[in-house]
């Protein structure tokens, strides 16, 4: 089911680019533009702050849970049969989300558009990859890599200008929009390409990923309430773990996994994933936070808000295409890296100062080396992993990549987000408030809001103090992560593979996947994301 790329540039190249890129930036945009949303959010629906954790994190969850199979169904009926499917799934929950009038509705949506994202962006890179030739492909995955670096800035300030005019529902009305755009655009353009040797869908190990991930997120979002050391969120992170590892027991098995554990044996490869894991369990976790500090607490617009951030975008911009590259190339690609996640570090230790009455330059001192470090650590952890192997093998490092960065957003905003309502339900103290009153107050900054000028000031305070929790916690973690990466991290031996190499080096742990594995990825080859 291949099509025969046409001889030299093909207008049916230049005419699928930016079809894929519309559709890689429809879902890519939606894991942060509702973030600007979150205070109205919490003001029409009386959503809590756990409730709002649910409402952003359920999109990243479902998106990353599902990111593997996403690919291995594009890959066996077409992909471009799988992103009209994934479009059209993600058009239709978004409309559904717009006309929802209470979080819970809102959490189960979300999850559904997660399904269509997981369809959509395997997709997009693999059409790329399957339909242009050799010459151009290089030119068109850096495309690619650059619009999905920049589209969640993209939809934090496309989605703060509606709101400066509309409600937080113009948010999904957009998607719709844009996902009706890509839908008729592929349909007319795309073609239609597929492996006809794809392995059997491996839909346990995507049902045991699911069931893992889903219950340890569950136990940490929920603990604030539910209480840490509860048997709930004890029991549901045992839960989770056992499950997990029960998914790379079965992968073990398995002649086609979805992803193999024995690739976490080659030290770059494992040390990159986790060092992407943690750059974005910081980055969406600051700013599913940040966005609501400087609405609530500091009373900005949803636009100001998100002009707010630009700073980091314009610092990390530049750090991840031109800096980070020759850093690379000339000190290697370990001390960059953990160069970048001290930067993002020190980024999170200036967050944590930020109070009710801190100024935007305290902001910005903060901002600067977030960006900057992002664009340090990411292009060389990213380039970590694919060069960790083989050609044959690239499929799946880029799967690997993209579920990082997914995973780390979803933890990022479970954890971050649940350290930050401990912290607020703790240093709440509504006195004078009855019983159902002082408990509203308790469920989030903006309900405290209208209860008062003084519960709102004592409010902001709580909320300050729970900011200055959760981004502490994220310096400690990005602290220990560097250590790991300067400790542990070894590039790969290029020439190993064919040099008879000793036991315990990088070809014998590749010699050990299974021949011509590509981790359920068919016959992608991705090129290096940077």
């Amino acid at each position: 089911m291949k099509p025969t790329a046409p001889e030299g540039p093909g207008t049916v190249h230049r005419a699928v680019l930016p079809v894929v890129m519309l559709s890689l930036a429809t879902v890519v945009s939606a894991v942060a533009s509702l973030n600007t949303a979150v205070p109205s959010i919490a003001r029409d629906t009386r959503a809590g702050l756990t409730e709002l954790a649910w409402i952003i994190d359920a999109y990243a969850l479902v998106f990353a849970a599902l990111l593997l199979l996403g690919g291995a169904v594009g890959d066996r009926y077409g992909r471009r049969r799988a992103l009209t499917a994934g479009l059209v799934i993600f058009g239709a929950g978004s409309a559904a989300a717009a006309l929802a009038s209470d979080p819970g509705w809102l959490i189960a949506m979300r999850g559904v558009l997660g399904v269509g994202a997981a369809l959509v962006m395997p997709a997009t890179l693999s059409t790329i990859t399957s339909t242009f030739p050799a010459a151009q492909r290089t030119r068109a995955v850096g495309a690619w890599a650059g619009v999905a670096g920049a589209s969640a800035i993209f939809g934090l300030l496309v989605s703060g200008s509606l709101l400066e005019v509309w409600s937080w529902r113009s948010v999904f009305w957009m998607n719709v929009v844009l996902a009706v755009v890509a839908l008729v655009a592929t349909l007319a353009v795309v073609p239609e390409s597929a492996d006809p040797d794809a392995p059997r869908l491996d839909l346990t190990g995507a049902a045991i990923t699911v069931a893992g991930l889903g219950a340890g997120v569950y136990s940490i979002i929920e603990a604030p309430t539910a209480g840490w050391g509860s048997a709930r969120t004890l029991l549901g992170l045992a839960a989770s773990l056992a499950l997990l590892a029960g998914f790379a027991v079965w992968e073990l098995k398995r002649p086609h996994p979805l992803l193999d554990p024995r690739l976490f044996r080659i030290r770059a490869f494992s040390t990159g994933a986790f060092s992407l894991t943690l750059q974005f369990f910081a980055f969406f976790g600051f700013v599913f936070i940040i966005l609501q500090y400087l609405q609530l607490v500091k009373g900005d617009s949803a636009l100001v808000g998100a002009l707010s951030l630009v700073p980091m975008a314009l610092a990390m911009m530049p750090t991840a295409r031109g800096i980070a590259p020759r850093l690379a190339a000339k000190l290697g690609p370990r001390r960059v890296i953990t160069a970048g996640l001290l930067l993002v570090s020190v980024a999170m230790l200036v967050f944590s100062l930020l109070d009710e009455d801190s100024s935007y330059w305290l902001l910005l001192a903060g901002l600067i080396p977030l960006g900057a470090g992002m664009g340090l650590a990411m292009t060389p952890a990213t380039a970590a992993v694919t060069d960790a192997l083989p050609p044959e093998k690239q499929g799946v490092g880029s799967a690997v990549n993209d579920l990082a960065r997914e995973l780390g957003g979803a933890l990022g905003i479970a954890v971050l987000g649940s350290l930050l309502q401990s912290s607020y339900r703790a240093n709440l103290d509504p006195q004078g408030l009855p019983g159902p009153a002082a408990e509203q107050a308790k469920e989030s900054l903006a309900l405290a809001a209208r209860l008062g000028p003084q519960v709102a000031e004592q409010a902001r305070t709580a909320f300050s103090d729970g900011v200055q929790s959760a981004f502490l916690t994220a310096s400690a973690a990005l602290a220990v992560t560097a250590v790991v990466v300067a400790v542990l991290y070894r590039a790969p031996r290029p020439a190993a593979a064919n040099s008879g190499a000793a036991p315990g080096d990088q070809a014998d742990k590749l010699d050990a996947l299974p021949e011509g594995e590509t981790g359920g990825r068919g016959e992608i080859r991705y090129t290096r994301q940077v």
